[in-house]
């Protein structure tokens, strides 16, 4: 399989506490690779080194054959890298076109207004939201809100999609939609690397599973041999005697 991103022993450390550590993974073109760990294991500060928040501290992250370690959140968008966020941020006041409308202008393709506005509705139909058009943001519930995050980094036009808990707040009924609608993106060729806390659901989506504990690999591979791995239970259980540290 092609690797499509590539992270080379990326570290991060904030004064004295190392966040990340170390840590080699790749994603590989249509594949969807699964980040999980404990609360504070560093998912999101890995996400944060990949698309250009944080510089990291040392280490490489390659994207499509490019060096990109500490490029700019911009620079990396328009490479076709787009992200969501944990806690969604729309933009409150302006409505869910305008707001795909942006990630589209933003995105890998740079287009112009009016091919951005077709790109905009084509990712809003994409998520369900082609009735809510016109609405602003702010008047969508936490579901509605989550799908919108997802459609302004699909109407990006990326290569590889960045999802940080794209289904946390949601009732079981929304999250077995928002798997349906992953399902379909992923049924399109699209690339994603995904943090998620709901283990079912990420099992059954990921092609292959990387855990974290304290900003290094616990465990990387299949869904089932992650599941399996008994560093990867106790790292959940909190049996810290069984947890193996990487060499």
């Amino acid at each position: 399989m092609t690797a499509l991103l590539e992270v080379s022993e990326l570290s991060k450390r904030f004064g004295g506490l190392h966040a990340v550590e170390a840590l080699s993974f790749s994603v590989g073109e249509g594949e969807i690779l699964g980040l999980i760990g404990p609360n504070g294991a560093g998912k999101s500060t890995v996400f944060n080194l990949i698309n250009g928040v944080f510089a990291p501290s040392a280490g490489r992250v390659a994207f499509r054959g490019e060096d990109i370690t500490g490029a700019a959140p911009y620079r990396v968008a328009r490479l076709g890298l787009a992200r969501t966020h944990q806690i969604v941020q729309p933009f409150a006041g302006m409505s869910v076109l305008d707001n795909c409308t942006v990630g589209a202008c933003f995105g890998r393709e740079n287009l112009p207004l009016a091919k951005a506005r077709q790109a905009a509705r084509e990712a809003a139909a994409l998520v369900g939201l082609e009735k809510r058009l016109d609405a602003p943001a702010l008047e969508l519930t936490i579901a509605g809100k989550k799908r919108l995050e997802l459609a302004r980094a699909l109407a990006a036009r990326p290569a590889l999609l960045m999802l940080d808990e794209v289904l946390a707040g949601l009732n079981p009924t929304e999250v077995a939609q928002m798997v349906e609608t992953l399902r379909t993106i992923r049924g399109r060729g699209l690339s994603i690397l995904m943090i998620e806390h709901l283990m079912q659901a990420i099992m059954s989506l990921s092609d292959r599973i990387v855990v974290l504990t304290s900003g290094t690999k616990l465990s990387e591979g299949s869904p089932a041999q992650v599941a399996h791995d008994p560093a990867v239970i106790a790292a959940y259980l909190g049996d810290p005697e069984m947890v193996r540290r990487p060499p």
